[in-house]
């Protein structure tokens, strides 16, 4: 279960300056047809009810998807939030996310923002250590557009994945990471990280 403590902490655009970040470079249109592609398997055009709960990542973006409320999302609604991150020239973004496991703050472990694959490859990767409960997921250094490139996440709608291993074992539950049901959208206006709560609620049964 996801509701998000995020604390914003660095909003780097992509004009002008030392540090200026260049946004993920791919076409809107072709993302929602691939989401459909991927998601829609009645082929009604939609991704809705079951579909939506095997989408982890359109699932905990719809309340910012579905602009006409039908509990479905389409290819063009997918298409059109994209041009929304686009528009706001927002190459990255800094937050911490909490992780509670029964109630009681994650002492260690991994978070990663895996993007959704209809995203074609546009979007990196993120990679947050938890320590006492507090996550920043950052893109790796290797993987970041240039060496000066700046920390953080790219706008995006992703899959998360908690993991905490112990003696070579798994401690979370499957459907926290190897069969996550968890996804966030990163994005300027998400209310989630405007209102500072990126919380994961996470039950070890």
């Amino acid at each position: 279960m996801l509701k998000t403590l995020c604390l914003p902490i660095l909003l780097v655009g992509c004009s002008g300056g030392p540090n200026s970040v260049q946004l993920p470079s791919f076409d809107p249109g072709d993302a929602g047809d691939r989401a459909m592609a991927i998601y829609d398997t009645d082929g009604d055009g939609f991704v809705a009810g079951e579909e939506l709960e095997n989408a982890p990542g359109l699932s905990a973006a719809l309340k910012n998807l579905d602009t006409n409320t039908d509990g479905k999302v389409s290819a063009e609604e997918v298409a059109e939030r994209i041009r929304t991150w686009q528009a706001s020239q927002i190459g990255l973004m800094s937050f911490s996310c909490d992780v509670l496991l029964d109630g009681r703050p994650l002492e260690s472990g991994t978070v990663t923002y895996d993007p959704e694959e209809f995203l074609g490859g546009a979007v990196q990767q993120a990679v947050g250590e938890i320590a006492t409960g507090t996550a920043y997921p950052l893109i790796p250094k290797e993987k970041r557009p240039t060496p000066d490139t700046p920390p953080g996440i790219q706008a995006g709608i992703y899959k998360v994945r908690i993991s905490r291993i112990e003696n070579g074992k798994e401690t979370i539950p499957a459907k926290y990471n190897t069969e996550t049901t968890l996804g966030h959208e990163v994005s300027r206006d998400d209310p989630d990280i405007v209102n500072k709560r990126v919380i994961f609620k996470l039950k070890s049964k």
